[in-house]
């Protein structure tokens, strides 16, 4: 599991690092977006993921590496939404939306090595076509829940979801990896 646990921040430090660049160009502009929005952003991403899956024609020149750190970058901005709840303007300083990602980047992995030994790292033998399904799969859970303007009777809330849709994500993006060597 030490490797997993290694792959996994490689991963989320890769992504990090996009997010924070991305500060600089944009500010903390994403403040504003409604957490609906947020989930269909990632919808676009997880489809488009599914689309490249299924066909050989790319009329736009970006990889499944690309949208899976999209993903992954979304749902933390999902989950600092959160948290701070939607902003009228973007309100964070650099230092404190990446003091933030962090944050939740460790809740999320927590969560992760949890599961990972309750579940014997059975992600490990899912192909990253079906974890692209479970991602799509709990994007639609969340629309739902959102629908239902955030009530549940007996499962998880959003956050649960975007936690989730973060590991598969970060499984697919450790799965690519070693599918290359």
């Amino acid at each position: 599991m030490s490797s997993t646990s290694k792959q996994y921040d490689a991963i989320v430090s890769n992504c990090r690092n996009l997010y924070a660049k991305k500060l600089k160009d944009y500010g903390t502009a994403w403040r504003i977006f409604r957490l609906t929005s947020l989930t269909d952003q990632i919808y676009i991403k997880a489809m488009r993921i599914r689309t490249l899956q299924e066909t050989d024609i790319r009329k736009v020149d970006e990889d499944e590496i690309g949208e899976f750190i999209a993903i992954i970058n979304y749902c933390v901005m999902a989950l600092i939404q959160i948290d701070k709840g939607v902003a009228k303007y973007p309100d964070l300083t650099e230092k404190e939306a990446i003091e933030l990602y962090d944050k939740h980047a460790k809740i999320t992995k927590d969560l992760m090595l949890n599961k990972n030994h309750d579940y014997g790292e059975a992600w490990r033998d899912i192909r990253i076509s079906s974890l692209t399904d479970i991602i799509l799969q709990k994007l639609l859970r969340i629309k739902q829940i959102e629908d239902n303007k955030g009530k549940t009777l007996v499962s998880e809330g959003v956050d649960a979801n975007y936690q989730d849709i973060i590991n598969y994500a970060v499984f697919s993006l450790i799965l690519t990896e070693e599918n290359k060597k």
